[in-house]
């Protein structure tokens, strides 16, 4: 049976560059880095020369960039650790949107939890944020606003200028979710005016396990975990990861406008192709303003959750985008952009590679006809039912 990966967003294989780079850190060059002796500082030139390639991708300076264990983990910490930093001061508000990744939106639910303020930022249809709505929610007591810059269901990217222009009349960190960003569309932290940005290794074909959390120079953030080692993220380092990931960006930054042309081409072949489908189809998300390989698509009248089960029985591997996959499961995400029912339980999100080919494209929508010639419609009722 032929397979075929259209998951991209929920992870990629590691690169062989990136595992030939990690290699001798395992059982050659393997002593903590945080030791004094040669072979400790052998291992800490490794992690360093990771971290700058980190560092390089988004141009900041390495000493800018704090690993962590991944994307969930950078989340937390930009988002607690930079809140917990302002109440010190009394500012006891945060300020995200309705379309964040779990571990954001989670971690703004616990801050709700103990005492803080958290207004949740509408979007429209396309997933944008109403920049007037976000203007007028600062006020003195603002400790952070977080965003995530592209979202890892539909691809919308926000517009970051306007938010750049916005934030520089105040005094108050701005943080980026950018883990879905990395490596599908340029990024600068400087260009961003960002003080705080998640990134994440295995969306860019680099390990699993480590993410990076960019924290600009002198912006305040209090540390949630304890322990040995550094302050603000305590524990050993592991020199292998960072080189992977570090690897990992230098590849990214190197095949960057490569990768946007080739995942945009074969993106839209795919949506030319879903045209001919016989079931309505709509797309969801800013078509104007997303990463070049995300495609989500609503198939009406049909269940995501049966849809995505159908695929995997015929070796195609996508996603509903949703947390769980139960047919009366819906996105929260796509709920908050005011998708209707029909809209909702047919979403499924399709994201594509550089190495994603023209066959892959063409096996999903014979496999598409076959399936939607087996299945019946939903009806209204029916959704409206759940």
């Amino acid at each position: 049976m032929k397979q075929v990966y259209l998951d991209y967003n929920a992870t990629t294989p590691v690169r062989p560059e990136v595992i030939q780079a990690m290699l001798p850190l395992f059982n050659e060059t393997f002593a903590n880095p945080a030791s004094p002796h040669k072979p400790g500082r052998l291992a800490e030139v490794a992690r360093m020369r990771g971290s700058r390639q980190i560092s390089n991708l988004i141009n900041a300076a390495p000493s800018e960039i704090i690993i962590t264990s991944g994307g969930t983990e950078s989340d937390n910490l930009a988002i607690l650790g930079g809140a917990n930093h302002a109440a010190a001061n009394g500012k006891k508000q945060v300020i995200t949107t309705s379309v964040e990744h779990s571990a954001s939106y989670e971690s703004c639910r616990h801050l709700e939890d103990i005492g803080f303020k958290v207004v949740y930022l509408k979007v429209d249809r396309s997933g944008m944020i109403d920049l007037e709505e976000l203007q007028s929610a600062i006020s003195d007591q603002t400790a952070l606003v977080s965003i995530i810059l592209a979202n890892n269901e539909t691809g919308t990217i926000q517009d970051f200028k306007a938010i750049k222009k916005i934030m520089e009349k105040h005094d108050i960190p701005l943080h980026y979710d950018a883990v879905q960003a990395l490596g599908k569309m340029p990024l600068d932290v400087e260009e961003l005016g960002v003080d705080l940005m998640s990134i994440s290794s295995h969306k860019i074909f680099g390990p699993k396990s480590i993410g990076a959390l960019y924290i600009r120079r002198n912006t305040g953030i209090d540390p949630i975990m304890f322990g040995g080692g550094p302050k603000l993220r305590p524990g050993t380092g592991d020199p292998a990861l960072v080189s992977g990931f570090g690897q990992a960006c230098k590849i990214a930054g190197d095949k960057l406008a490569e990768t946007i042309k080739k995942c945009s081409k074969i993106r839209d072949y795919f949506e030319e192709k879903i045209k001919a489908l016989p079931c309505e189809t709509k797309l969801n998300g800013n078509l104007e303003r997303r990463i070049c390989n995300t495609s989500n698509v609503s198939f009406i009248g049909q269940y995501a959750s049966t849809l995505s089960e159908m695929f995997d029985e015929r070796g195609i591997a996508v996603s509903t985008g949703a947390a769980c996959s139960t047919k009366d499961s819906k996105s929260r995400v796509l709920t908050a952009m005011g998708l209707h029912p029909l809209e909702l339980y047919g979403a499924l999100r399709f994201s594509f590679s550089a190495d994603t080919i023209k066959d892959d494209v063409d096996y999903t929508i014979e496999q598409l006809f076959e399936i939607l010639s087996t299945t019946s419609s939903v009806g209204e009722s029916e959704i409206l039912s759940l």
